[in-house]
């Protein structure tokens, strides 16, 4: 494993070479910046953006209307500015003037050609098209406007002329504008599509700092750098800094660390179970002899570790029905919560990496989040076996139950399940691989399972749109059927109320009832850790954990 590492490295700085027409010098060297990609990366046409892999390169090739400032609010991008009526139906965006899509043979001439408003009605409306099967087309598909049927209107995007677009919604939407800064969102040109078809995926074209150089998949990708990119830093010095980004593919993660410590990666996300211990001690600080070898990096991160409960029972057979039928009694589920040390399973099993999750499901790292207007559950051993006698469980009836997880969480899993045998609960745990795991969740077949929920955008709505009821899965993301005509209802107010401080309370009364009904326990909301090479400048951590490279430098 080790020599395949070590190959597709030098397969990277071997095409690098090639692809510069020399062999790269100590000062070539310090322009390419190297991560690796342990996830397979399926695709580089941004209407495929549907996970971490994906999304991280789209990011450095293309852009989109909008884009999240440091504080996660959206911020103009390809837009200079915009405007919303009054009513909250009508997005106006005026586009910036000298952006030029990248150098293609799409092209004629093979020279890229300026953006115009159209290119994102193209954009837009393709990831609605059947024919793109799309997974991001979620995205305006029942917000913008719609004709009788349920399309989407000829009329829901126009472009009033080359630098003005326009959006018209079904019904206001407030979170909209977080959702156009995502890579769904991206713009593409029509040219290039036509060109290359489903092979797109592999031929992409942007306006981003990066242009696509080669992708030998398995081995590297490497992208370089955009002589014509629209973004000048605050000194007018054209971006980006870097010459060229070279990406790996190794799967291995434990070989993924010990490439990184040589020095032949930049940049490492997430620490894993098998490096965890090696770096940090138990109290979450980096080891003494690892101090000054590196950056570490630690921020909030958008994702809510949890466990759900199938609250619907119509997919659920034999021991999965039986178990069903015990979980529906929310006492039951409050038990469960209340016996988990969540302090005690941060620090002993991931070295202080997250926030315990004593509050409701929406992450710290949100605005809505109030640990004093959304109070969750905390170590209470005792009320959890008063509940579980009064759901009729205790020395002589204990309750017994099999829990669905993946590989990842095992050391969690069986954390959580020593402190549920301390209150009389005997819990099977029943390891899954991610793909397995997900069809059971997705289809409503396993009745307790681990998940979690890594935000798409920066908005609590995205979060608690996993308990309205018309989200049902597997066609949305309410994976354990909760249904709440009370809880609907607030959502239905929230995502239409303009005034910040009232939407924000409704966010929190919306999670208060998923905290009283319990259809999740929430473990712990997230951190993200990154590590750099000491001579790494400019990049920093956010939450959502995006990888932003146009204003980075090596030393």
């Amino acid at each position: 494993m080790r020599r395949a590492a070590g190959l597709a490295v030098a397969a990277g700085a071997a095409l690098l070479a090639a692809c510069s027409g020399a062999g790269p010098s100590a000062a070539d060297e310090r322009r390419v910046f190297r991560y690796n990609q342990p996830e397979a990366l399926t695709s580089l046409d941004p209407a495929f953006a549907r996970n971490q892999a994906n999304s991280w390169a789209v990011a450095q090739l293309y852009n989109g209307l909008l884009e999240l400032d440091s504080t996660l609010q959206p911020a103009p991008s390809l837009a200079r500015r915009y405007q919303i009526s009054p009513d909250g139906l009508t997005y106006t965006f005026w586009l910036r003037q000298g952006v030029r899509f990248q150098a293609s043979e799409a092209f004629a001439g093979g020279q890229g050609r300026a953006l115009v408003a159209r290119d994102f009605v193209y954009s837009f409306r393709r990831l609605l098209d059947a024919k793109t099967a799309s997974p991001g087309g979620w995205i305006f598909r029942g917000k913008v406007l719609e004709d009788k049927q349920g399309n989407s209107s000829d009329t829901c995007f126009v472009a009033a002329n080359d630098s003005t677009l326009r959006i018209h919604m079904k019904a206001p939407f407030i979170p909209f504008l977080g959702i156009l800064t995502m890579p769904y969102a991206y713009v593409v040109p029509h040219e290039a599509v036509a060109k290359y078809g489903k092979d797109f995926r592999e031929h992409p074209v942007g306006t981003g700092p990066f242009q696509f150089k080669v992708w030998d998949e398995g081995n590297v990708l490497l992208f370089h750098k955009n002589p014509t990119y629209w973004r000048k830093d605050e000194q007018g010095r054209q971006l980006p800094y870097l010459d060229a980004v070279a990406i790996s593919f190794i799967a291995d993660r434990k070989t993924e660390f010990l490439t990184f410590l040589q020095g032949k990666l930049d940049f490492l996300s997430g620490i894993r179970e098998g490096s965890r211990d090696l770096i940090l001690n138990p109290d979450g600080s980096v080891r003494s002899d690892f101090q000054g070898r590196f950056n570490l990096q630690k921020a909030p991160y958008l994702n809510t570790e949890y466990l759900g409960f199938q609250l619907d029972s119509a997919k659920l057979t034999g021991e999965q029905a039986t178990q069903g039928r015990k979980l529906r009694d929310v006492r039951v589920r409050q038990a469960l919560s209340y016996a988990i040390n969540r302090a005690e399973m941060l620090a002993y099993v991931l070295n202080h990496v997250g926030r315990p999750g004593t509050s409701g499901f929406v992450p710290a790292a949100l605005p809505s989040f109030s640990a004093a207007q959304v109070p969750g559950y905390d170590y209470q051993p005792q009320r959890a076996r008063a509940l579980l006698a009064a759901a009729g469980y205790g020395p002589g009836r204990p309750l017994q139950l099999r829990l669905s997880t993946v590989a990842e969480r095992k050391a969690v899993a069986e954390y959580l399940q020593k402190n549920w045998a301390d209150v009389g609960v005997q819990v099977q745990i029943d390891i899954n691989q991610s793909a397995a795991q997900q069809e059971l969740v997705d289809n409503g077949r396993t009745a307790f399972f681990t998940k979690s929920w890594l935000g798409d955008y920066p908005d609590a709505e995205n979060y608690l749109a996993l308990f309205y009821s018309p989200n049902f899965s597997p066609a949305g993301p309410n994976k354990t059927h909760y249904k709440s005509a009370g809880y609907d209802q607030l959502y239905q107010r929230a995502i239409r109320e303009q005034a910040g401080a009232k939407r924000t309370a409704l966010y929190q009364a919306m999670d208060r009832l998923v905290v009283r009904d319990a259809p999740v326990v929430s473990l712990y909301y997230d951190e993200i850790i990154r590590l750099t090479q000491r001579n790494v400048r400019g990049l920093t951590a956010n939450p959502m954990n995006q990888l932003l490279l146009e204003q980075v430098r090596k030393d």
